[in-house]
């Protein structure tokens, strides 16, 4: 194995995986499985699935809802920063154009 790649022992509901990353990857790689373990095990202990495959895909389309959720809201967060930005912009050119004192 290459100085650039590293070799990481992950367990999930008690079950121990090997997986090979970047090196530099090596930290969100035992956060993301971390946080996997945390999710699959609180599925399973809700008793309301059974099986490790099918607790694997709820963790997951659950986590996805999650990701299209947060980038929806970062793209509301964009459009409004991005009309802020536009207005400032504005004002900012209209002030010099006048030669005045801009209050903001």
């Amino acid at each position: 194995m290459s100085d650039n790649h590293a070799r990481v022992s992950i367990r999930i509901l008690e079950k121990e995986y090997q997986i090979t990353c970047a090196a530099h990857e090596r930290t969100d790689l035992l956060d993301s499985a971390e946080l996997l373990n945390a999710r699959m095990r609180e599925i399973r202990d809700s008793g309301k699935v059974v099986g490790l495959d099918r607790i694997a895909v709820i963790a997951a389309l659950n986590m996805a809802n999650e990701l299209i959720r947060l980038r929806k809201s970062d793209g509301n967060l964009e459009t409004e920063v991005g009309g802020r930005l536009r207005i400032l912009r504005e004002r900012v050119e209209s002030a010099l154009e006048k030669g005045q004192q801009l209050e903001l």
